[in-house]
């Protein structure tokens, strides 16, 4: 089993190109991760990585040692999935990513629910706004909203979204409630976006008679985290489009009120990506099944 760790803390490393961060991940010290790469390298009598004090990059070797150790552990991991379905008892790590917004409100609180009745199954639940890569990141599941761009991977969709624009009273009675499209166009309001390096430029797609129409807008604040949008939101400094999961609670209390709402954001499609070697996972299949029927009774209490 220890070969297994040095292999599997390779392959952390390998793939996120930094000792700690792998370190982190696997929830070992660097010391430890370290040490690991180190037996790995005596007992192969090779260079796996070049140190620098500012970088690590894998070697030759190191490349070539990468493509069969992650059809080692991708081998493992299928005889212990086979295991797992003979015995009726999944077990194991599932790696899982989430926008934050989502994670925060339907995935993260199902987890203990999850957990108990899964005693052998552990969650890593990583959030971020940004797009994660999980053939990179080593991740067993990304849930998302929107349209995946990696066609190589299986996608599980879960809903279709509802989506409102609103914003708090004290925007409106500041700057008036707007009545059409126009007025969001011509930058008469103030439009709080997601933004993120390498973002294309924003467009919000709003439901009208003739058809989507997509309205470039603009505004003073943009953000990659989607709850420091809907805090901006809450303090009045501009108009959200926002899942109405999101800002339900807020809608409900009056804190934000629905703008434009005979122009409706187009819904977004909420989904799951995983590699197609999890397919058969029996674990990645129990924890879905588990998430798409507690996702779907969380959205039917939001509308």
């Amino acid at each position: 089993m220890a070969y297994l760790e040095n292999i599997r803390t390779f392959l952390r490393v390998y793939e996120l190109g930094n000792m700690s961060a792998a370190a982190r991940d696997l929830r070992i010290s660097s010391a430890v991760a370290s040490s690991r790469i180190s037996q790995l390298e005596e007992h192969l009598n090779v260079r796996l990585f070049q140190r620098t004090t500012r970088a690590l990059s894998p070697t030759e070797h190191g490349n070539l040692f990468y493509r069969g150790a992650t059809k080692i552990i991708e081998a493992v991991e299928e005889a212990e999935a086979e295991i797992s379905t003979v015995t009726r008892s999944p077990r194991g790590t599932l790696f899982v990513a989430a926008p934050i917004g989502m994670g925060q409100r339907l995935i993260a609180p199902a987890i203990p629910a999850f957990k108990q009745a899964n005693p052998l199954i552990d969650i890593r639940l990583r959030l971020s706004d940004r797009k994660v890569d999980l053939t990179g990141e080593g991740l067993d599941a990304a849930f998302f909203l929107g349209l995946p761009e990696d066609s190589n991977l299986k996608i599980r969709k879960i809903a279709d979204c509802s989506r409102t624009l609103c914003a708090a009273p004290d925007y409106l009675a500041r700057k008036g409630k707007p009545d059409t499209i126009d007025e969001l166009a011509s930058g008469g309001h103030d439009c709080l976006n997601m933004r993120y390096p390498g973002a294309p430029e924003f467009q919000w797609p709003l439901q009208t008679d003739a058809g989507v129409k997509r309205v470039a807008v603009t505004g003073p604040f943009e953000s990659d985290h989607g709850d420091v949008l809907t805090g901006w939101a809450l303090e009045g400094h501009g108009i959200i489009l926002k899942p109405v999961f999101e800002v339900a609670e807020y809608l409900a209390d009056g804190r934000l009120v629905r703008v434009l709402e005979t122009a409706p954001p187009v819904p977004v499609q909420m989904a799951c990506l995983y590699p197609h070697r999890r397919h058969q996972d029996p674990k990645v299949r129990l924890f879905l099944d588990f998430m798409v029927a507690h996702i779907h009774k969380s959205l039917a209490g939001a509308t």
